[in-house]
């Protein structure tokens, strides 16, 4: 039996929910009358936490799952949702076509729900996008919040108000936002409010911050350090002096609630100024960052990096900043409305331009030290790094293209390499990289890397003639250049875009042309890798088996010495093909399942789909035809995610044909559709580990 197809992702709840029973099934009901639901609301009514528990209770009523999509970090660019919601599903489409028309045709077929969170950006972008998938999949349901509506026809819109607060003679739930201060400011003031006089105090403060969620969870956040009381005188102050120029100057569309104005503008007073410097420093950051990029962030000779750790601690205390612990790691965040304020007061310091360079320097040095440290190790951990840190590499991306600074976008375009082609991002890799080249093209070792990295990007897209015309630019570029091993770079563009196109001939005499010896250091130097690899695939197209073995073997034992996985994979791919070549089909299933494992690993798409697709192969010469379809399946679903099947390569195409027919011809029309089905049907994840178990273990 199949197993259950994956149902979404959402992220963990942070923090009870309080109250919003109503306010959860009126979304409910929206949603089964609209298949487009946005939540609005002024910044800090809790729309997020709101919209997080509803699709949790919408998620059992879709099939294909409840997926969130975090716009808060994007830049304000017509294709961004696009690119972000095929980031969010199980989708790494690797073909040329429009980022939205993929995802339409993903989703097509589908009962998905989508959750688009923090759209008030990006309104426009976001309307055409919903537009374009409504319809095109009848099965897609879209709740999205923002501070106002996207404005469609079909849109049905839930203003999102604050908390009940109690008062006189309120009805029943009239304490919620009494409950949340209670249950926020539990770590500080156990039992809170503990008094009669404390709980008088404490309803007065909820009346003063309105009901507001966020208002009334930074309030808690101080009770640690002033009485309830003093936190009501305070607060009175600060509503006497909103009119001061710190709350004149914001410019915000729609205009901050006053109590949010009020709350946030308090907090920000009761934080000491190295705080409040840190606060603004910080909101740089797109998504969550590590402490080691706050203090290379923050510090200077205003903010020592031996603060730093304080800083942050004393921040998290406040609520203005969150920790998070992870598998690799602490990490932080703040809230959208929160470094919106942050960022408010940067950009009147006068520091904007400052600070986001050292931001972007400093994601250029761990793109760098990651360039550096691919063929190794710790090849696995420098993936999770840089897959953690993408939102911020996207970010410092932006800001080098917004400055119009074409030498940063370059290097930092260039030496992402191997995010954009070995970690499944070489469609946003190709236009980021596009973009670069057109933003700066001057010759140079920079320029060159950068368009290397472009063609590679290319390469994997499918696009055989790109790799050849950028191959031919990218030796013109170099040859002037001292490094020697950029002979490799040249010959990989060429020999894969030769190869892809079934000119095998050729893909071989260029692959040959460059020395078998592994170089000695360069740029280009962990080129000698893949050129391997696409000899000893050159070697299985032309029926050279015991070649493609030879080179394999070579090429495993290498990446063994230095512990290297991705190249390793191939080479245990293009294994199987050649044992299979030669007749030796559990060497062959053996190798795939070898294979699988490391492509796995590294999350790599296409090394996904070329594995199952050999596995398959090589199963059914095995004489096991039914698990053999069901492989055929699942192949098919992971290569309809990537976009372009078997990358335009006749010879695997032909491959995948023949094998359809000899399995659909030994099992009969009827079983083999049922078992590919099978397959096709599995979650993704659950099929390939299942691949990866040997029969009969």
């Amino acid at each position: 039996m199949a197993a259950e197809r994956q149902v979404g992702r959402l992220p963990a709840e942070r923090g009870r929910l309080v109250g919003r029973r109503a306010e959860l099934d009126e979304v409910a009901r929206l949603c089964a009358r609209s298949r487009l639901v946005t939540v609005t609301g002024v910044g800090g009514v809790g729309k997020t936490r709101l919209a997080r528990r509803a699709a949790d209770e919408l998620r059992p009523g879709f099939a294909d799952g409840a997926w969130w999509v975090e716009l808060s970090p994007l830049p304000p660019e017509r294709e961004a949702p696009a690119y972000t919601i095929a980031e969010v599903l199980p989708l790494a489409d690797q073909s040329t076509r429009p980022m939205l028309e993929v995802v339409a045709e993903y989703l097509a077929g589908r009962r998905t729900l989508l959750v688009w969170d923090t759209c008030e950006h990006l309104v426009g972008e976001c309307r055409e996008t919903a537009t374009a998938l409504l319809a095109a999949a009848p099965g897609l349901h879209i709740l999205a919040t923002g501070r106002r509506p996207l404005g469609l026809p079909a849109e049905e819109v839930l203003c999102l108000d604050p908390l009940p607060v109690p008062a006189d003679g309120a009805a029943a739930g009239a304490d919620d936002a009494l409950a949340l201060l209670a249950d926020r400011a539990d770590a500080a003031v156990p039992g809170f409010p503990r008094t009669p006089a404390e709980r008088t105090e404490a309803v007065r403060l909820c009346r003063r911050l309105e009901g507001l969620p966020l208002a009334l969870e930074l309030a808690a956040a101080r009770l640690h350090d002033l009485p309830v009381a003093e936190l009501n005188r305070r607060l009175a102050d600060r509503y006497a002096v909103l009119g001061d120029t710190e709350d004149e100057d914001y410019d915000a569309d729609p205009p901050w609630h006053q109590a949010l104005r009020t709350a946030i503008g308090w907090s920000h007073q009761l934080c000491t100024p190295a705080e409040r410097l840190a606060w603004a420093r910080l909101s740089v950051f797109a998504g969550s960052f590590d402490a080691d990029a706050a203090g290379r962030v923050l510090a200077d000779e205003h903010l020592p990096a031996r603060e730093v750790p304080r800083l942050l601690a004393a921040l998290v205390r406040d609520s203005i900043v969150e920790w998070t612990p992870t598998g690799a790691g602490e990490r932080y965040r703040m809230l959208d409305t929160v470094r919106e304020y942050g960022a408010h007061w940067l950009h009147g310091l006068g520091e904007e331009s400052v600070v986001r360079r050292r931001h972007r320097d400093h994601y250029l040095r761990l793109a760098e030290a990651a360039d550096a440290a691919w063929i190794g190790p710790e090849q696995t951990a420098w993936y999770d790094r840089t897959v953690t840190e993408h939102a911020n590499l996207r970010a410092a991306l932006d800001f080098c293209l917004a400055e119009e600074d074409g030498h940063g976008a370059l290097e930092l375009g260039g030496a992402l390499w191997f995010l954009w082609s070995a970690c499944g991002f070489a469609k946003e890799g190709r236009r980021y990289l596009d973009r670069s080249l057109a933003l700066a093209d001057f010759p140079g070792p920079v320029w060159s890397r950068a368009l290397w990295a472009c063609g590679r990007a290319a390469i994997v897209l499918g696009e055989a003639e790109t790799g050849l015309r950028l191959a031919g630019v990218f030796r013109e570029a170099v040859a002037e250049e001292a490094d020697g091993t950029a002979v490799f770079a040249a010959a990989f563009l060429e020999g894969c875009g030769l190869t892809m196109l079934g000119r095998q001939h050729q893909a071989a005499a260029v692959l040959d042309a460059v020395p078998r010896a592994r170089p000695g250091p360069g740029r280009y130097a962990a080129e000698w890798f893949p050129v391997r690899i696409a000899r000893a695939f050159v070697h299985v197209h032309l029926g050279e088996y015991a070649d493609a073995l030879a080179v394999t073997e070579e090429l495993g034992a290498e990446c063994a010495r230095h512990g290297e996985t991705w190249a390793r994979a191939y080479g245990d791919y293009v294994h199987a093909l050649a044992a299979l070549g030669l007749g030796r089909a559990e060497e062959a299933a053996a190798r795939a399942r070898t294979a699988l494992d490391g492509k796995r690993r590294l999350h790599d798409s296409l090394g996904i789909a070329l594995a199952v697709d050999v596995l398959a192969s090589a199963t059914l010469a095995a004489g096991r035809a039914e698990p053999a379809a069901r492989l055929l399946g699942l192949a098919e679903q992971i290569w309809h995610a990537l976009g372009s099947p078997r990358m335009g390569s006749p010879e695997l195409v032909a491959a995948r044909t023949a094998c359809e027919e000899r399995a659909r011809g030994l099992l009969g029309d009827e079983v083999y559709r049922a078992a590919f089905a099978a397959g096709h049907d599995t979650d993704p994840d659950t099929g390939i580990a299942e691949a990866l178990v040997p029969p009969g273990s």
